[in-house]
C-alpha cells in the first residue's frame, strides 16, 4: 500500500508545533532533537523527523515516513534521522504512539554529573503528578543514563532489554549522557507533557545542586 505524507498533515502540525515550543524553552535548538508519531503498529508505520533539520522552522515535508526496520515507505530525498531506531525500539511498544527527544541544558548537565551511577532518583516532588500513572508527590521515579554512542542500533538493542526488565523496566523515559532526553507517550500530547516535566525537575534539581539551599534560622 503506497503511503504519502500528504495524508498525514494532522500529525505533521503536531510534531511542527512541538519542534516551535521546544525551540522556544531551548530543549531544541539548532538541529538537534526529533520527534515521531506513530501510525499503525499493524504494520507498523512511524512519522519521523528528517535528519539535520531546524527544529526552530519544521516545513511540512521536513519529515519520512518508515516502517519496522527504519526504511522509507515513499520515495525521497530526506533522510530519517540517525537515531531511528531508537525511536522505532521506543514506538513498537503496543502502548506508545509518540516519541520525543530534547538536548536541553540541565538534561545534559545532569546526564553527566550521574553517568557513573547509571543514573539517579527524583522523589517528592509535585510535578512528578504529570507523569502517565503516578498519582502522588510521594513518588520515587528513577532516571537512567546510558553511555552516548555512535553506534544507535547496539544502544537501541540495550534499550530493549530494559524495557522488558522485570525488576527494573524504563518508565516514561531516559537520558543519554551528555546527549539527551528520550520521552514516550500514548499520544504526542502525553509524550510532550512527559518531556515539560522532566525538563523542570532537570532544572530544579540542577538548580538545587548548584545553589544549595540554606536552613531556615
Amino acid at each position: 500500500m503506497t503511503v504519502s505524507l500528504a495524508t498525514f498533515r494532522d500529525e505533521i502540525d503536531a510534531l511542527r508545533d512541538v519542534g516551535a515550543l521546544f525551540y522556544e524553552n531551548r530543549w531544541s535548538l539548532g538541529t538537534s532533537s526529533n520527534y515521531s508519531i506513530v501510525l499503525k503498529h499493524e504494520p507498523f508505520q512511524l512519522l519521523l523527523t528528517a535528519s539535520g533539520k531546524d527544529k526552530r522552522r519544521l516545513g511540512p515535508t521536513d519529515f519520512v515516513l518508515v516502517d519496522s526496520q527504519g526504511k522509507p515507505l515513499e520515495t525521497t530525498t530526506e533522510k530519517p534521522s540517525a537515531e531511528t531506531a531508537l525511536h522505532l525500539v521506543l514506538g513498537q511498544q503496543r502502548e506508545v504512539r509518540s516519541v520525543l527527544h530534547t538536548h536541553s541544558v540541565w538534561g545534559t548537565i545532569l546526564s553527566d554529573l550521574y553517568a557513573a551511577a547509571g543514573g539517579f532518583w527524583i522523589e517528592g516532588y509535585e510535578m512528578l503528578k504529570g507523569l502517565a500513572g503516578i498519582g502522588t508527590h510521594e513518588h520515587r521515579q528513577w532516571v537512567a543514563i546510558f553511555p552516548n554512542t555512535q553506534d544507535i542500533p547496539a544502544l537501541a538493542g540495550t534499550v530493549r532489554q530494559r524495557l522488558s526488565d522485570r525488576d527494573n523496566p524504563l518508565r516514561h523515559g531516559f537520558l543519554i549522557q551528555r546527549h539527551g532526553l528520550y520521552t514516550w507517550g500514548r499520544d504526542v500530547h502525553e509524550a510532550r507533557r512527559h518531556v515539560e516535566i522532566y525538563e523542570f525537575l532537570f532544572e530544579v534539581l540542577g538548580r538545587r545542586l548548584s545553589i544549595p539551599l540554606k536552613q531556615p534560622i
